[in-house]
């Protein structure tokens, strides 16, 4: 099942309503002793529902948990719809330029001090959690997937586990790599990371800037997991299609816990 409420959340635009999404696995409402992982996702209105995303197509994560019994829960929060680069800023660890779109502020930081403070300890307060880091993965695609690889390097301690597909690391190459060079990184770390083949030309140079990051992650010993999608491209029906991979690398060697 998934549940909907609204939260206040501290955007760009100032403090606003946002719907947050919950899918709780069906056990949850029968094993009353059983704690879950949880998985933290961006873009929460593009998660479940064709009603609610943006493009009227969804991941259909909920088909897919469902479908495979997947003992997990998935908390996700609506991003910022406003026509002034809103999600660009909320979803962007670092300032950049862009000669389309101008100069954005990058509010990443602000973001993720917001869902660790306030939308997890909501959830862990609220729900049958297992809160510690171990069970506490994170993932989205573009912005959100860019967020996601820079909240489990930047925010290690709480996220050990991340799937970041279609990652806009264009936007700031330079410190994405660095974070990852100078973040301090438990051994358990992993990270799934995808790019469509024909999205790679959306962005000069993407491919070696893919090619790169992914090296970096490799030589600094984190577990990593990254392809270039056939045929893949940037939109929900194609993120859907990975949603096989990435989970499975999420919870490798985890699925036994159940």
């Amino acid at each position: 099942m998934v549940k909907k409420w609204k939260v206040q959340f501290p955007a760009p635009t100032g403090m606003e309503e946002r719907t947050a999404y919950l899918y709780l696995p069906e056990s949850y409402q029968w094993d009353s002793w059983k704690r879950y992982p949880v998985l933290y996702m961006f873009d929460g209105h593009n998660v479940f529902f064709d009603s609610d995303a943006t493009y009227g197509k969804c991941w259909g994560m909920k088909e897919y948990m469902d479908k495979t019994g997947t003992q997990l829960i998935i908390a996700a929060v609506e991003c910022n719809h406003s026509p002034d680069n809103g999600r660009l800023k909320e979803y962007s660890p670092y300032s950049f330029s862009d000669p389309k779109l101008g100069e954005i502020e990058g509010l990443g930081k602000e973001t993720m001090e917001w869902f660790i403070h306030t939308f997890k300890a909501e959830i862990d307060r609220d729900y049958r959690t297992l809160p510690d880091r171990a069970h506490t993965f994170i993932a989205g695609s573009s912005m959100g997937g860019l967020m996601s690889l820079y909240a489990v390097l930047e925010y290690n301690q709480v996220f050990s586990r991340a799937a970041a597909l279609s990652p806009s690391i264009w936007t700031a190459p330079v410190r994405i790599k660095n974070l990852i060079k100078n973040a301090e990184l438990e051994p358990d770390t992993v990270i799934y990371m995808d790019y469509g083949s024909r999205e790679l030309s959306f962005h000069s140079g993407m491919a070696k800037i893919f090619g790169k990051v992914t090296e970096l992650l490799i030589t600094s010993k984190i577990m990593a997991e990254c392809r270039i999608v056939p045929g893949g491209n940037h939109c929900e029906a194609s993120w859907e299609k990975q949603i096989p991979f990435f989970m499975d690398t999420l919870l490798y060697e985890l699925r036994n816990e159940a």
